[in-house]
């Protein structure tokens, strides 16, 4: 159901398809459990639809459309990348896409077993992403900031979910990355919502990265936190040395930024297990995972 009330169904896809893209509209549909903005549907073997459901969810499928295919030549892991684009029309009033799938299965509904192999891939996949960006690539509006600027999120996450044990911890590390440096070089292209959810596995490792929604030019830290965000206990100090262009301060903040968005996560498993909107139960042990890996972890 989108914000309007329009209720996405594989009827209405058919439809679509068949009025936009009648070559498409004989390939089988599927609905894909899961997304935020967007609800997806599986289209034949290779591809999907990408139906946005929020209000902000158009302009950033734009902006995945405007930048995934400079971004995905380059980069060594499957993505998606645009194949068609549906305009807004009487039966649905929003613009939506046709993507290549990325095979695998979500992180939060599965595990990596392969430790070594997903940090070198990881770290591959974000030495390839992590280069200057152009002068009109988008900027984030709400990420992307130094953590002394996140405080009230993370106070607000802190509050609702952080467990007794660990909160002092936490607190810590979350405190060294207030005072870490700024970001001082030019900025980076950045996948900038690396979490369980966003990226595939096969074969116990990271096999593609989807939902690029986020990507904007800004401080690596934002995705350098998936270290302990994605990767099992133990990982980080390998992907750190084979990614080998974060300083000290980018680990702090990227620290940091890991403690935040496990909090984030854990809120939002709670909120599905209370059945409220937008919960997504199987994040809050993906969060809680993550936050122990932060703490117990420890400075590389």
């Amino acid at each position: 159901m989108t914000d309007s009330g329009i209720e996405i169904t594989a009827d209405l896809v058919h439809d679509l398809l068949q009025e936009q893209h009648p070559d498409l509209a004989g390939l089988t549909i599927g609905e894909v459990a899961g997304g935020w903005g967007n609800q997806m549907w599986r289209l034949g073997d290779d591809l999907a639809v990408r139906m946005p459901r929020t209000e902000g969810a158009p302009d950033l499928l734009r902006k995945e459309c405007r930048w995934l295919p400079v971004l995905a030549p380059r980069l060594p892991l499957p993505v998606p990348t645009p194949v068609r684009i549906g305009e807004p029309s009487a039966r649905f009033p929003k613009p939506w896409t046709v993507m290549t799938w990325v095979p695998g299965e979500p992180l939060d509904h599965a595990s990596i077993s392969r430790g070594d192999h997903a940090s070198d891939t990881l770290a591959a996949f974000l030495t390839a992403l992590h280069v200057e960006a152009p002068e009109d690539a988008p900027i984030s509006e709400d990420r992307g900031d130094h953590p002394k600027k996140c405080t009230d999120g993370f106070d607000h996450f802190f509050r609702a979910v952080v467990p007794g044990d660990l909160a002092d911890d936490v607190r810590a590390v979350w405190d060294d990355a207030v005072a870490a440096p700024e970001w001082e070089g030019p900025p980076l292209w950045v996948h900038g919502d690396l979490h369980p959810a966003n990226v595939v596995v096969s074969d116990g490792t990271l096999s593609g990265v989807i939902d690029f929604d986020a990507v904007f030019a800004g401080d690596p830290a934002w995705d350098l936190a998936a270290a302990w965000v994605i990767l099992p206990a133990g990982c980080a100090s390998r992907f750190f040395g084979a990614y080998g262009q974060a300083d000290e301060g980018t680990i702090r903040r990227a620290r940091g930024l890991a403690a935040l968005k496990s909090l984030f996560l854990m809120l939002m498993g709670q909120n599905g297990d209370r059945g409220l909107p937008g919960g997504k139960p199987a994040w809050g042990p993906a969060g809680r995972a993550a936050l122990d890996r932060v703490v117990h972890g420890g400075p590389l």
